[in-house]
């Protein structure tokens, strides 16, 4: 009698593994932010291309800030950290550029196409 147990755990390991690999090789894996931000830009010309734009790559760049900031405390070679130092003070100027344009051309300063991503 105590076979039963163990027969039915077998059964649901197996079940459950088969599963899961269907499902991992069956269902897409999820796309990269930068990714995602570039499909979102496919279909999209004129100023929709370049209200979206815009705030995608401000939002790239405020990550890449972050990452150089990061460096610049945690990075062991002082080449990544000068590397760092350089980004943000590249990045910040094309924020400031790209922010410019927008209020230049009443983009206002956020993306609604955000919202689509969860951002």
């Amino acid at each position: 009698m105590q076979t039963k147990p163990l027969l039915y755990g077998l059964i649901g390991f197996f079940i459950g593994g088969l599963l899961v690999s269907v499902a991992a090789t069956t269902f897409d894996k999820p796309q990269s932010d930068m990714s995602q931000m570039t499909s979102m830009l496919e279909n999209k010309t004129g100023d929709e291309f370049d209200k979206a734009f815009l705030g995608y790559m401000i939002e790239h760049h405020n990550s890449a800030v972050d990452m150089a900031k990061l460096a610049d405390k945690n990075a062991k070679h002082d080449e990544v950290k000068q590397l760092s130092v350089d980004i943000v003070t590249a990045q910040n100027q094309e924020i400031d550029q790209m922010k410019m344009w927008q209020t230049e051309w009443g983009y206002g300063a956020s993306n609604e196409d955000h919202t689509q991503m969860g951002h």
